[in-house]
């Protein structure tokens, strides 16, 4: 009797496996993954203008997908780099070490671009990225064999979400309005973008309604796509190939608000539009159960410029330039006159390393009186050190911390008050506005294997990397340490 049991028990878990094994192998991996991130993409924004999209662009996504609507950065500050970065490794500017479009070469003591090469200038790489990407892992577990191409109206965004390893890095050049690659992943551009370029050139600029000629960049993303889909033949094997492409939905900060609001809504229909001819071609040559898109946007938004003062609302500008002046004076009356502060960049302080020891002065010695200087000053809200940022236990050093790196970003870092301004007279870099306001964008995933819902719990972009490597079975990024989403 108890062998029957036993027996039982047997035909049970091994008709359990059975089933388990039958489901996973019904759950093929796609031939294709296409990752999309729209630079500056909005809920609020998303959502005001659902009635005048037609029914297979955004519609489609936000009824036949899986959308997580409270989607954020668990890092501060974000911009496009440090965001497509982030969602292609699957962790944070602390490990992978894009924070930012630009930082400061601490040997040179100038800006340094995110995809440029320290040591030989001239040709876009993705070196300065730390960490392996999704696109990075694909290559390896399919021996070289899955195809990868990134395509944006950007150098940044093409080349951090193409990654190490792709075949190719596709973007808009700003002088010529040529769109061209980088010779980093080939030495010679594919005979589509070269065609591409000749036959398109004079129709790709269409005007506005004040007449001003300007690029529709998003229109040619589109039909870019649709030649890298066809002319490389993604999606026509078994070997899952990756097609990441950056729209963009940010307008210009010089407009005024009711223009800005214009412009935004033409923006996101026109985006609705492509996005319907991209999610139907591709369907139509791959099959809409073998594809698989991601959709989500870089969780921060430039707005209009907005004169606080006029509304009686408290406002002010912080001069990193002459605080580090006057720090300069003030360290000199403790300790002689010299060049304490060797530079500053953004709202970041670079102490001069070399003379601190000379002069045998601590880094939390000068640190510890800079903090203490900088704080009377107006509009200063905090001050932080590397140090404590690593050692801070809130939720705001978490996220100012994870968007830290030792190597890239300064001794001393200045928070200006919300509603102020930051800006450095003594270079041409614009001056930005303090928020403390998040960007609500939400994370969508739409095709195979991918079940309709709506998900209200909040969720961090570090978890997109894993969904999208569990889907193709391979390993997560190498610093990727979060759950997928499903």
């Amino acid at each position: 009797m108890r062998n029957k049991h036993l027996y039982i028990t047997l035909l049970a878990v091994l008709g359990f496996y059975t089933e388990m094994a039958g489901q996973d192998a019904a759950r093929q991996a796609p031939r294709l993954v296409v990752n999309v991130m729209i630079d500056q993409l909005r809920s609020d924004y998303l959502e005001a203008f659902v009635p005048l999209y037609g029914e297979n662009g955004f519609k489609r996504l936000l009824t036949q997908g899986a959308v997580y609507e409270n989607a954020s950065y668990p890092f501060a500050p974000t911009d496009r780099a440090s965001a497509i970065s982030s969602v292609m490794t699957g962790t944070t500017p602390y490990y992978h070490g894009i924070i930012g479009r630009q930082w400061l070469n601490r040997e040179t003591l100038r800006p340094i671009n995110c995809t440029d090469d320290p040591k030989q200038l001239g040709t876009p790489v993705p070196t300065q990225l730390a960490t392996s990407t999704i696109g990075d892992e694909l290559k390896v577990a399919t021996d070289g064999k899955a195809k990868i191409f990134s395509i944006a109206p950007y150098c940044d965004a093409a080349i951090l979400a193409a990654g190490h390893a792709a075949d190719g890095a596709i973007w808009e050049d700003e002088t010529s309005g040529r769109w061209t690659s980088s010779s980093y992943y080939s030495n010679e551009s594919p005979n589509w973008l070269l065609s591409f370029n000749e036959l398109k050139r004079p129709k790709r600029r269409i005007r506005s309604k004040k007449n001003a000629v300007k690029p529709s960049k998003n229109d040619d993303i589109t039909a870019l796509a649709s030649l890298c889909v066809e002319q490389q033949a993604l999606g026509d094997d078994e070997v899952t190939d990756l097609l990441c492409l950056t729209y963009h939905v940010g307008q210009s900060t010089s407009a005024t608000m009711a223009e800005y609001r214009q412009e935004i809504q033409d923006t996101y229909v026109r985006l609705d539009q492509n996005l319907d001819s991209l999610l139907s071609r591709i369907e139509r040559k791959i099959g809409a159960d073998r594809v698989l898109f991601m959709v989500t946007g870089t969780g921060y938004s430039d707005e209009p410029s907005i004169d606080y003062s006029k509304y009686r609302i408290p406002t002010g500008t912080f001069y990193i330039n002459r605080t580090a002046n006057l720090l300069n004076m003030y360290l000199g009356a403790l300790w002689g006159q010299a060049r304490y502060v060797e530079a500053y960049f953004g709202n970041q302080i670079f102490f001069n390393h070399q003379l601190l020891e000379s002069k045998r002065i601590t880094l939390t010695e000068i640190s510890q009186r800079a903090q203490e200087f900088i704080s009377q000053m107006a509009g200063v809200r905090n001050t932080y050190t590397g140090m404590q940022l690593l050692s801070g236990t809130n939720e705001q050093t978490a996220r100012l911390r994870n968007g830290f790196s030792l190597e890239r970003s300064g001794d001393i870092l200045v928070e200006v008050a919300p509603g102020w301004h930051i800006c450095n007279e003594d270079t041409p870099q614009a001056d930005y506005l303090s928020q403390l306001s998040a960007t609500p964008f939400p994370i969508i995933l739409y095709g195979v294997n991918v079940e309709a819902r709506r998900v209200s719990t909040p969720v961090t972009i570090d978890r997109i990397a894993p969904t999208l490597a569990r889907s193709i079975r391979i390993r997560a990024p190498n610093a990727c340490p979060s759950e997928p989403l499903f």
